[in-house]
């Protein structure tokens, strides 16, 4: 599936705004659906979803609900649009699960560079993760209780599965991949072909500070991804085993 085949959902409220959006999307080849409350969101995800803009502040509606809600049964790319001076919503819609953000105002370029750089670098399942089919366990990578199965593209623990995106898949397998190593940020944007990274992208510190709160027993005292201050991030667990 090419860019120009890609579904994009446009969830707000005002109606200038998604006609705007949706001549945008359409006049590069999407395919656009538009969504203003949580029951047309859950109805259109039952299409073939590959990405979601979200306003954050819709009337009536708490957008960092529907994105927590897409977050726990969809692995499909969110894209935040937030009003300028809503830092604690933009953190905490970070936190939930989100991709990126866009900072009303906003310019259409911007929109359209930044949905290109996220489906890029994911590869969302439209599905939803609860209603996949469990086939048998493949090739993985083992450390201090995990299992990451390189095949299935899942991650079980001590507690058992622990749902991913793509992207934190991506990234923990790279970190497993290079145990005990210190990593810049450049170096790991290298290591992660096929993805896009813009040079000032902070997904990456994104997505390991989420990961860290699925596989850290305590994600502000981090034990398996630790940050070299200056230098960038290390994964120590105490053993691994492919």
């Amino acid at each position: 599936m090419t860019d120009r085949q890609r579904h994009i959902l446009i969830v707000d409220d005002d109606d200038q705004i998604r006609r705007m959006l949706r001549r945008c999307f359409e006049d590069e080849g999407y395919r656009v659906s538009e969504a203003a409350a949580q029951a047309s969101v859950d109805a259109a995800l039952a299409n073939g979803i590959d990405l979601i803009t979200l306003d954050l502040n819709l009337d009536g509606t708490d957008g960092l609900s529907i994105a927590r809600s897409v977050r726990q049964n969809w692995d499909i790319p969110i894209i935040m649009i937030t009003g300028k001076g809503d830092m604690i919503d933009r953190i905490v819609g970070l936190e939930i699960g989100a991709d990126d953000y866009i900072a009303k105002p906003f310019h259409l370029r911007e929109v359209l560079a930044r949905v290109r750089s996220v489906l890029r670098r994911t590869q969302p399942r439209p599905a939803p993760v609860a209603a996949a089919a469990a086939p048998a366990k493949g090739a993985g990578i083992r450390f201090d209780g995990f299992v990451l199965d390189l095949d299935r593209r899942d991650l079980t623990g001590p507690e058992g599965e622990i749902r991913l995106t793509s992207g934190e898949f991506d990234l923990l397998a790279m970190f497993a991949r290079h145990p005990h190593r210190v990593l810049s940020r450049d170096q790991i944007m290298d290591l992660l072909k096929g993805h896009d990274w813009a040079p000032n992208d902070r997904s990456i510190d994104n997505q390991v500070a989420r990961l860290r709160k699925l596989i850290e027993v305590d994600a502000r005292a981090p034990r398996l991804l630790k940050t070299v201050r200056g230098a960038g991030y290390s994964f120590t667990p105490q053993s691994v085993q492919n």
